[in-house]
C-alpha cells in the first residue's frame, strides 16, 4: 500500500544550505536532473531554501552555475528564499547540507507543535563518500568537490526514495 503513495501524491523535497546560493540550489537542479532521467518528473515538487536571508531573490552562486553548466544540467529559474516554518508541513523531506542546518531547522521545527517533515542530512544518503556533512564552497570555491557530494547524496536519495514510495510495476527501475 505504501509503495501506491507515489502514484496518488506527489513528493515534496526541500533541500536547505545556509545562504540558498551554493549547496542547496545545486542540490535542487541536480536532483531535479535525475528525477528528469529516471521520467518522475510528475510524482515531485523539488525547491530548496537557505537558513539565511542575505540573498533573497538572487540567483545562485557562479561556481555553482558553472559547475552545473559543466556537468550539463540546467540551473536556470533557481532563485534564493528563506525558509519558512510552513514548509515543515508542505515538504515531505527537507535534506540539509551540515549539522549547522540541521540545528537550524530543527529551531525551527520546535516552534511548531508538530510538522510532517522528516529532516536528515544529504550525505546519510552517500556514506561511501565519507563525508557526513557537504561543505561550503561559499568561501574555498570548492565548487567541483562539493558537486561529487551532493550528486552522491542526491543519487541516493532518490535510490531511497524508489525503493520506499515506487513499485516496479512503474516502468523504473529502482536503482539508478
Amino acid at each position: 500500500m505504501q509503495k501506491e503513495v507515489a502514484k496518488l501524491m506527489k513528493i515534496h523535497v526541500l533541500f536547505v544550505c545556509l545562504g540558498n546560493i551554493c549547496r542547496s540550489p545545486m542540490a535542487e537542479a541536480i536532483f531535479r536532473h535525475l528525477v528528469r532521467e529516471k521520467g518522475l518528473t510528475e510524482h515531485f515538487v523539488i525547491d530548496s531554501a537557505g537558513l539565511g536571508g542575505w540573498h533573497v531573490g538572487s540567483p545562485p552562486h557562479e561556481g555553482t552555475r558553472n559547475i552545473l553548466k559543466e556537468k550539463q544540467i540546467d540551473p536556470s529559474g533557481l532563485i534564493a528564499r528563506k525558509i519558512r516554518k510552513e514548509d515543515l508541513n508542505t515538504f515531505d523531506y527537507i535534506l540539509v547540507m551540515d549539522r549547522s542546518n540541521l540545528r537550524g531547522v530543527r529551531e525551527l521545527a520546535r516552534k511548531l507543535e508538530r510538522h510532517r517533515a522528516e529532516v536528515r542530512l544529504l550525505m546519510e544518503f552517500a556514506p561511501e563518500k565519507g563525508h557526513s556533512e557537504v561543505p561550503d564552497p561559499y568561501y574555498d570555491g570548492r565548487f567541483s568537490e562539493v558537486y561529487e557530494l551532493v550528486e552522491a547524496g542526491c543519487r541516493g536519495f532518490l535510490n531511497y526514495l524508489m525503493n520506499k514510495h515506487f513499485s516496479q510495476e512503474t516502468g523504473n527501475e529502482n536503482k539508478l
